[in-house]
C-alpha cells in the first residue's frame, strides 16, 4: 500500500505537467476558426521598401468622365456633413452612372481590391509614391468605393487612366455612384466613410487640381493600355 503511494505522488505532478502543456497545445492550435479574431487593418501599412518601390506617380486625373471629370458631378462633397471623400455621379443622376468605367487617378500599385464590410460594397485602394520634395508626401493613397465590378487585385500595378473596375451601389444600399477619397500615408486600412475631423484624408478634387501636371486647357489623353 505504501509503495502505491508512493508511486501516486510521484505520477501526480507528472500527470498535473501533461495537462499543463495540453492545455497550451489546444489554446496555441486547437481554437475553432471562428474564435481566431481577425486581423484588424489599422495595423496593416506599406514598410520603407514597399513605398520605396511604388511606381512614382507624377500627374492625377478624376476617376470617372474625362481627365477633368466631364459629365459628371460631385454630390456630396468632402467634410459635407463629416463626409470623408467626394460622391461622384454621373449627369444622369440616379442610377444612370451603374456600370460606367471607374479609372485609377493616378499610377500606382493595388493594395487593396475586395469587400471590407457591410455598406462599403466592392472598394479598392491604390497607393502612389509622389515626387521627391512634395509636401504631401512620400506616399498617398486613393480610394474607390462602391463598385459593381472590380477588375484589378492587390499587388497590381496600374497606370494613370487604366480602367479598375464600375460604379455601383453598394450592394444595392445606395443609388449608384463612386465614393472617392484621397489619403495621406502608408497605412491600408478600408476605414470608414464618415467622422467629426478629416482624420488622414484630405479634398480629392483640392488635390487632383494641384496635381494634375497640365493646364486645364490641355486635355491630355490618359494612357493606353
Amino acid at each position: 500500500m505504501k509503495t502505491l503511494v508512493r508511486i501516486m505522488r510521484m505520477l501526480l505532478p507528472l500527470a498535473f505537467l501533461a495537462a499543463a502543456v495540453a492545455g497550451m497545445l489546444w489554446l496555441r492550435f486547437g481554437r475553432s476558426a471562428s474564435s481566431i479574431k481577425p486581423l484588424d487593418p489599422a495595423f496593416v501599412r506599406l514598410s520603407p521598401l514597399e513605398v520605396a518601390t511604388l511606381p512614382l506617380a507624377v500627374r492625377f486625373d478624376m476617376p470617372m468622365g474625362s481627365e477633368h471629370g466631364a459629365l459628371t458631378y460631385n454630390a456630396r462633397p468632402f467634410r459635407i456633413a463629416r463626409h470623408l471623400g467626394d460622391d461622384l455621379n454621373g449627369i444622369g443622376g440616379e442610377n444612370s452612372d451603374l456600370g460606367d468605367a471607374v479609372y485609377a487617378a493616378g499610377t500606382g500599385r493595388v493594395v487593396y481590391a475586395g469587400i471590407p464590410g457591410p455598406g462599403w460594397g466592392k472598394m479598392i485602394l491604390i497607393a502612389h509614391r509622389l515626387p521627391e520634395g512634395d509636401e504631401l508626401g512620400p506616399v498617398v493613397q486613393t480610394m474607390y468605393a462602391h463598385l459593381e465590378s472590380i477588375r484589378v487585385q492587390a499587388g497590381q500595378d496600374v497606370r494613370r487612366g487604366e480602367q479598375i473596375g464600375t460604379v455601383g451601389t453598394a450592394e444595392g444600399v445606395y443609388l449608384a455612384h463612386l465614393h472617392f477619397e484621397l489619403r495621406l500615408g502608408p497605412y491600408i486600412n478600408p476605414g470608414q466613410g464618415y467622422a467629426d475631423t478629416p482624420l488622414n484624408r484630405v479634398a480629392p478634387e483640392q488635390f487632383i487640381r494641384a496635381h494634375r501636371g497640365a493646364t486645364d486647357e490641355l486635355l491630355n489623353p490618359a494612357p493606353k493600355k
